[in-house]
């Protein structure tokens, strides 16, 4: 019998069983106890946090008043800590070789109708320059685990190339990476190598559902994959992210552990997960998510987005292309800081000329939008899409950035970056109606700088992009 202590360093004790069912009827019992109800919420004004049993009350919540209380909560929250920024990335399939056996992923290796993949360096730096003329500047890797045909080599290698590209005015100037649990020896590697958050998600916190759903291959060791971000921290990784697949077990199973989850990294390590992710089972070759009997609503997703944001209010939240327009628009405002755009989820899919290869895909994209279309739509919702990574470069990861983050004091460098960075993307890339509406937007935002004198500076960086220089950061 395994006891709960989120800050063992081993998998069924921060991530525990009984806790979690514990956690859940505790949760079932009290959704209509108004005092309580009204008690977390209170806390959760403080700023600094739900515990995973606190926050699994608030999700089960049926009392309506509260419930528009807490997304009326999750909406500040985000503004506090975020401001109108939203970060734009795009994920990058460097293979879809995998000698897993994932009952959800079309890459498993018993699929044979999938046409397997793997780029070589010079199609990367086809795929970057691709990336690059849409004026991407972050990057998040991907690729299946598999030895052989994608070492750890294969990876730094492509890292390193990635880096190196510079075309006209673009550059990637932050690579995330999303690839298999490895050992704190091949995270070093990768620190070495640049990379700015290691991401892996959990996929499910479930331990019996996690080994029937990777019967085979080295992801069905349950505690080695749980325990890869304590590995990653150990080989001196400041920032990772994490995330459940929703829809492959009860959702408010998966909710508890990715918050207890984030309570172990904070335990143990001082610093909570850089990102969340709340991706959902999607439709793909040889995958249907009709398959799966715990596919969550748009409404339930909603929810799980503002209960996350005022657990760990500091943590930045991802929702993909996986999310239709109208789900983005929705958890956008309730906490959502990061979304991709002009998203491929084939190998190779941003060169190809038809719009995406189904057939090398991981999942089916829903929101089939430009880069240019989502950027567009964001600032005539009055938000600023942000391309910066100054943070990164500026050794502001780990704990730096979180006490930053966690006195609000970030947003003195984010708004302005993030002004700078929109204004480059619009120069280089943007259609003309992209341009005009950012403009617009830029000199209303530049009035909301508190700092006359950083007002002043930003003023002048927006006259030199426009005058061609490249590349301001506070």
């Amino acid at each position: 019998m395994y006891k709960y202590d989120p800050k063992s360093l081993k998998a069924e004790e921060f991530i525990n069983h009984e806790e979690i069912e514990s956690t859940l009827r505790y949760a079932e019992e009290n959704k209509s106890n108004v005092p309580l109800l009204r008690e977390i919420l209170e806390k959760a004004k403080q700023r600094k946090g739900l515990s995973h049993r606190e926050a699994s009350v608030l999700l089960d919540c049926d009392v309506d008043e509260i419930n528009q209380e807490i997304y009326a909560l999750a909406q500040q929250i985000k503004k506090d800590f975020y401001g109108n920024r939203i970060v734009m990335f795009a994920p990058l399939y460097l293979s879809n070789y995998c000698v897993n056996g994932c009952l959800y992923c079309p890459y498993h290796y018993k699929n044979k109708n999938i046409c397997r993949k793997k780029l070589t360096q010079e199609e990367i730096k086809a795929e970057v320059i691709a990336l690059q003329d849409m004026g991407h500047k972050r990057l998040a890797l991907e690729a299946g685990e598999d030895p052989v045909n994608n070492p750890l080599e294969y990876i730094l290698e492509s890292i390193k190339t990635i880096y190196s590209i510079k075309h006209k005015n673009g550059a990637i100037r932050r690579v995330n990476v999303n690839i298999a649990a490895t050992t704190v020896e091949n995270y070093r590697k990768l620190k070495e190598a640049g990379i700015g958050t290691y991401i892996l998600f959990q996929e499910t916190y479930h331990k019996e559902s996690y080994e029937r759903l990777h019967p085979t291959g080295p992801k069905h060791n349950y505690a080695y994959h749980t325990e890869a971000m304590d590995r990653a921290m150990e080989g001196g990784i400041d920032d990772v992210g994490i995330g459940a697949l929703f829809g492959l077990e009860l959702y408010r199973y998966e909710f508890a552990g990715l918050l207890m989850h984030a309570e172990h990294l904070e335990a143990v390590h001082g610093v909570g997960p850089h990102t969340i992710s709340v991706p959902r089972v999607r439709r793909a070759d040889d995958i249907d998510p009709d398959e799966f009997d715990n596919g969550i609503s748009d409404d339930t997703f909603a929810k799980i987005v503002a209960c996350l944001r005022i657990s760990v209010p500091y943590t930045g939240m991802i929702v993909s292309t996986r999310e239709s327009k109208a789900c983005r628009e929705k958890v956008l405002k309730l906490g959502v800081s990061q979304i991709s755009g002009g998203s491929r989820t084939s190998v190779g899919g941003y060169v190809e000329e038809e719009e995406e290869d189904e057939n090398s895909a991981q999942f089916d994209v829903s929101d089939k939008r430009t880069l240019d279309q989502v950027v567009n739509w964001l600032m005539k919702m009055d938000y600023i899409p942000s391309f910066c990574t100054a943070c990164y470069r500026e050794g502001r990861t780990g704990d730096r950035f979180m006490s930053l983050c966690k006195s609000g004091q970030i947003q003195n460098c984010c708004h302005p970056n993030a002004l700078m960075t929109l204004k480059e993307y619009l120069m280089d890339y943007a259609s003309e109606d992209t341009k005009q509406v950012g403009e617009k937007l830029i000199e209303k935002e530049i009035d909301n700088i508190l700092s006359d004198k950083v007002k002043d500076i930003v003023r002048d960086n927006l006259k030199n992009i426009e005058n061609g220089k490249r590349d301001f950061r506070f």
